[in-house]
């Protein structure tokens, strides 16, 4: 097949990272060119996200700190954790977590809303905002409730907000003291 030319006209900026590409990537501006429309095609779900929720993902990922897990091995996880014999020390140690996370991200997360945002990221719940002060957290099975409480408890009251938590069977409520 004949290639397609095309003429594209670009500010300095742009040139120079194509420059700067290219010579890293050892390849071609053409090569470039097609790789980069390729992979924008492939990944434009991703980059229709908010800029800041994909910059979150890519960071989360990329650290080697996070994992992503089908939810049926998380649900199998947690039903078997609920049956341990040494599930009080589990849920001691997610609590000492919570509050390593809450020091962590101390400069990312300074609201109940940043936290509950970050949450919902990680795909624990959807996060339904009530009222600046009141959410609600829809979780897509009970089995999670517990844990997804005592995070959120203990990671709030670690940054010093003071929270009211309710559980309903597949809600949580949070409201802002």
């Amino acid at each position: 097949m004949n290639p397609t030319r095309i003429t594209a006209a670009i500010d300095e900026r742009t040139a120079n990272l194509l420059e700067e590409m290219r010579e890293e990537m050892n390849i071609s501006q053409s090569e470039l060119m097609r790789r980069a429309i390729q992979f924008y095609h492939e990944n434009k779900d991703l980059l229709d996200l908010d800029r800041d929720k994909f910059r979150e993902r890519i960071e989360m990922l990329s650290s080697g700190e996070h994992v992503i897990l089908d939810v049926d091995h998380w649900l199998l996880f947690l039903k078997f954790m609920e049956t341990h014999q040494d599930k009080e020390d589990f849920w001691k140690q997610h609590e000492k977590i919570a509050i390593s996370h809450a020091e962590q991200l101390s400069n990312d997360i300074k609201t109940a809303k940043d936290l509950l945002e970050r949450l919902e990221f990680c795909n624990f719940f959807r996060l339904v905002e009530n009222t600046e002060r009141d959410f609600t957290l829809v979780l897509s099975s009970e089995t999670p409730r517990k844990f997804v409480k005592i995070f959120i408890e203990s990671f709030l009251s670690s940054i010093g907000l003071k929270t009211e938590i309710k559980e309903d069977i597949g809600k949580i409520r949070v409201k802002l003291l």
